[in-house]
């Protein structure tokens, strides 16, 4: 083929090869416009803000049982998860110290009773008799020296008697006058038994050791601990045949009696909650069932608990808020632990 031949096919070729490499260009640009639309719209879906899910746990109180006496337990009467009512004995203790100290008390008290009884019943019958007796003595001698008083002071009057002799049966006189009031005297103390204030002391020991023995015995009931409230048995802490301190934690009864439930919420989310509005919600654990709340508190949870911040450059943080909630009415089969899901669009 000549030059001038080919010369003029190549146009020819070129002229026809032109909406083919259109048609290319077309498709390529299309493709990339619907990967920048798909890339976008994957960004929106993946990337976008969402509607945040508040989601709340469910408390309620504990109690500790404790024993204010060392020991050892002996006997659990209980399990855990069991339901208990306020007065059930929960747990025995052994505690041989305690019944020690109990043994002496009560011996304290019999010793001061028997104390106590011997002042208010006085001298024995034997004692009074001998008191008699000597006062009885007393009083004959008394008359003898009266007697012998007289005579001597009619013949000293007479200036037979020596006035010696005369002082003499005075002295006797006066000697034997005091005996016999002595005499009286111990009798009338032996009537009489012990003075008022020594009963009294008596009296004071034994309200003393009997204050010891209902000591001990308020001790000696810790043995047998009991439940204060009704509720459920949560943990029991040590085992059969352990031995126990003063005050040691052995188990803890959940009241179910004031049940909450707790939200931790962003401010921005606050605006229109207020103490006594009403959420609503679901509990997962019990098939989703639903749960009306009423709002109790309104707490700061302090710098703390912080989500994010609304303004990078200026750096101010949203705070968080714990809300207590409390069921409107009772939730059968609610427990401490689960979680509540808040319906969407109420905060």
């Amino acid at each position: 083929m000549s030059t001038e031949q080919t010369k003029q096919t190549r146009p020819t070729q070129s002229a026809e090869s032109t909406p083919s490499a259109k048609k290319s260009i077309i498709f390529g640009v299309g493709v990339v416009v619907l990967a920048m639309v798909l890339l976008a719209l994957s960004g929106f879906i993946f990337f976008g803000e969402k509607e945040d899910i508040i989601t709340g746990q469910v408390e309620v109180d504990e109690i500790r049982i404790a024993g204010k006496v060392p020991g050892r337990i002996t006997e659990f009467l209980v399990e855990e998860g069991q339901q208990v009512h306020a007065g059930d004995t929960l747990v025995r203790i052994y505690s041989p110290e305690v019944l020690a100290k109990l043994e002496q008390a009560e011996a304290a008290k019999s010793a001061a009773q028997a104390q106590s009884q011997k002042a208010q019943a006085g001298a024995r019958a034997e004692q009074k008799e001998g008191a008699y007796e000597l006062w009885q003595k007393a009083k004959a001698g008394l008359e003898v020296a009266e007697k012998t008083f007289a005579r001597a002071e009619t013949l000293y009057k007479e200036g037979v008697l020596p006035a010696q002799k005369f002082d003499e049966a005075t002295a006797q006189l006066n000697a034997m006058r005091a005996t016999e009031r002595a005499a009286r005297s111990q009798y009338d103390m032996a009537l009489n038994g012990a003075q008022r204030e020594d009963k009294w002391a008596a009296q004071a020991l034994v309200d003393r050791a009997s204050g010891a023995v209902s000591e001990v015995g308020a001790y000696l009931k810790e043995a047998a601990l009991v439940a204060p409230i009704d509720g459920l048995v949560a943990e029991i802490y040590p085992h059969r045949g352990e031995l126990i301190g003063t005050g040691a934690p052995i188990m803890s009864i959940a009241d179910y009696s004031a049940v909450r439930v707790l939200f931790a919420v962003r401010e921005d989310k606050l605006a229109g909650l207020r103490q006594g509005s009403t959420l609503r919600g679901t509990i997962p654990a019990l098939g989703n069932k639903p749960i009306e709340l009423k709002v109790t508190k309104m707490k700061d949870m302090g710098s703390y608990a912080t989500w994010k911040a609304t303004k990078p450059r200026d750096q101010h943080d949203l705070r968080t808020f714990e809300i207590t909630t409390h069921p409107a009415k009772p939730v059968e089969g609610l427990l401490a632990g689960m979680t509540i899901i808040l319906d969407k669009g109420q905060l």
